[in-house]
């Protein structure tokens, strides 16, 4: 840089001699700040003309163009040289170039449409964001260079801050590529490449991958990351410039959202940029979006295999097994995870294991909980359910679907049999309390995943039409969390159809209809809860992958609900709980135990004591009053003193 800043001192030495009309005051500054650069500006630094000769190379400039962004950028070099600019234009202070002088330092024109092919909008200078211009008469513009390219030219590459929020750090996977037409794509100079990568696809894996086979770096921006009512334009040009100064490609994931803005000009600028641009939507490419249709690619499914092989780089090979390659992670997630992990048993002292990068997954995977389910403060496991063996199994078979269901879609033969869709959906029924929602979490947390539940009350709406909206938008937010998602009460909505009496009976059909397609094209897991197993249509059921019954406890179920919410709470010796009365003559869901348990320990608690059968009784005389059922006289208290029932309980 150096060296050209010698040749501009000598293009202001010229510029000084034109003005001899000049007050001798002004005059003797302007020589003695030309003196001060002609000693400064002796010999050069070939490093930082590396940078200015690679901003040409990249950007494709011409010699006038290199000289006017010299001119633009010199100032912020070198104070002396800013004063001089601003004694050449009559002040006294120091000053950017204005048009009118960096076109007579550079030997252009001024009245001839020189300028206007090298500063004005279109041009590279300032398409590609390298030199900007003051509003003003054209010759009377400042120019100047932004700060990020001015850092570039003294040697400095720190992102900018502005960007920094929406680059992501992908993870490359060159397999997903096979055939490597991306990769061929990049190093054929291909203007912009669309990638399909639907929920579950590795688009932005293989964009990276592409890259990485071409030998050029990444740089990949999430504009989901951008905030609502924020235009994307800005940040997708500053993306651009970051990475023609990097000298690395571009990945755009959720491209589609520059639809959103004005997509004829950020599309255009996606294709014209002076680097390889790879855009990942989760949509197919729209027509309207260029005047040319650009590459469009189809991203692969991301595998088990392919998840494993993330693992087994970031953690080493004995530590991911089968259950924890199968959490549909994206490879950025099991990054983080990785990461997550790492820095657990760091703190911690131990080991990365398995367990630890599974509670270290769903965290990841967690991080979306601002959705309607609130997550519990510890992961539910299959041991927090006291359900009759067939329901325990049912269950376990749904989680084991869940997990293996890539494998089998891996299958082309097994895939879209019979126009169905490639996600499980499940139906579990039975009396309120009895262990429906909290068997959703369950499954939600072996599978390593966030549990969306649905207000059904938010989502029915009176007006025709609004419910398959609200519909959509639920299935739509649940597909980008990537979660479980989960209808409590369910025939609330999905009755029976009924007969076409009137148009509200017709669109109330058209919205169960609706529900059944949604379901189906939905990639993900379903869970419709309901108190009435009777009240749904049979079109739910034949497109259940499973249904599960859950009954009202007996008495055995009774007994081991009482007793795992006793030992959570702890009970006194010298007033010890009949667990045995309780289950045989209290006829109560485990909901209602659970309930009834809570209010004990609360009671228990504020009377600075430890739970005891009395606590546990009033509990339980203050439930069946809340559920407006009948009360026995004696309260169910047992016959006999507290030794003896605690002998009758063979505690």
């Amino acid at each position: 840089m150096r060296e050209r800043l010698v040749g501009l001192v000598k293009a202001v030495q010229v510029g000084a001699e034109r003005r001899q009309g000049a007050d001798p005051i002004t005059r003797a500054r302007l020589d003695a700040v030309l003196g001060v650069l002609a000693e400064e500006h002796v010999g050069h630094d070939p490093a930082a003309q590396d940078r200015m000769a690679g901003l040409a190379d990249v950007f494709d400039l011409d010699p006038q163009a290199v000289d006017l962004l010299t001119v633009a950028a010199a100032p912020d070099l070198d104070p002396n040289i800013a004063l001089a600019f601003g004694l050449l234009r009559g002040g006294t202070a120091p000053a950017r170039a204005s048009v009118g002088l960096a076109l007579e330092l550079v030997g252009l024109p001024t009245a001839s449409g020189a300028g206007h092919e090298h500063l004005g909008a279109g041009a590279p200078l300032r398409r590609h964001g390298l030199a900007e211009l003051a509003p003003g008469p054209w010759l009377a513009r400042d120019l100047w260079v932004p700060d990020r390219v001015l850092a570039h030219l003294v040697g400095v590459d720190r992102i900018d801050p502005a960007l920094a929020p929406v680059v992501v750090d992908p993870v490359p996977l060159p397999e997903l590529d096979p055939d490597g037409f991306v990769a061929a794509a990049v190093e054929a100079g291909a203007p912009l490449v669309w990638i399909r990568s639907p929920l579950g696809a590795g688009g932005l894996s293989l964009a990276a991958g592409a890259l990485a086979a071409a030998g050029v770096g990444c740089l990949a921006i999430d504009l989901a990351r951008v905030p609502p009512g924020t235009p994307p334009g800005p940040l997708v040009a500053q993306a651009l410039l970051e990475a023609a100064l990097r000298g690395a490609g571009v990945v755009v994931v959720h491209a589609e959202r520059v639809a959103e803005g004005d997509p004829a000009v950020l599309f255009t600028a996606l294709a014209e940029s002076v680097v390889p641009v790879l855009a990942v939507g989760e949509k197919p490419w729209q027509p309207a979006w260029l005047p040319f249709h650009p590459l469009v690619v189809e991203a692969p499914a991301v595998t088990t295999a392919h998840r494993r092989a993330v693992w087994d780089d970031l953690l080493g090979a004995e530590v991911a097994d089968h259950d924890l390659s199968t959490l549909r992670l994206a490879p950025e997630s099991i990054a983080d995870a990785a990461r997550y992990a790492t820095t657990q048993a760091l703190v911690a002292g131990t080991e990365v294991s398995s367990e630890a990068a599974r509670a270290a997954a769903r965290r990841v995977a967690g991080s979306m909980t601002s959705g309607p389910a609130q997550a519990p403060r510890r992961a539910p496991s299959f041991d927090d359910l006291v359900l009759p063996d067939h329901a325990a199994a049912t269950l376990r078979r749904l989680v084991s679907w869940a997990s293996h269901r890539e494998e089998v879609l891996a299958d082309g033969r097994l895939v879209d049999v019979g126009g169905k869709g490639t996600g499980l959906a499940a139906l579990f029924s039975g009396s309120p309390g009895t262990g429906k929602t909290l068997a959703a979490h369950v499954v939600a947390a072996e599978l390593g995943l966030d549990l969306f539940r649905v207000d059904l009350a938010s989502i029915v709406d009176k007006y025709i039409g609004e419910t398959e909206k609200n519909l959509e938008r639920v299935f739509h937010e649940a597909e980008s969390l990537h979660v479980l998602l989960f209808f409590d009460e369910a025939d609330a909505l999905f009755g029976k159809r009924s007969d076409v009496k009137d148009a509200h009976d017709r669109y109330a059909n058209q919205e169960v209809a609706y529900l059944l397609q949604r379901m189906e094209s939905f990639d993900g897991i379903t869970v419709l809860a309901t108190n009435l197993h009777g009240n749904l249509d049979p079109a739910f059921s034949r497109r259940m992958s499973f249904i599960v019954h859950f009954p009202d406890p007996d008495e055995a179920t009774r007994r081991q609900l009482w007793q795992a919410h006793l030992d959570r709470v702890g009970t006194d010796p010298a007033d010890p709980v009949d667990v045995a009365h309780l289950a045989r003559q209290v006829e109560l869901a485990g909901g209602d135990i659970r309930n009834i348990v809570l209010a004990a320990a609360y009671d228990a608690i504020a009377a600075g004591e430890v739970v005891g059968m009395r606590h546990v009784l009033a509990a339980l005389v203050a439930e069946f009053q809340k559920l407006g059922r009948r009360v026995p006289v004696d309260g169910f208290a047992p016959s006999g003193t507290p030794s003896e029932r605690k002998s009758d309980d063979g505690s």
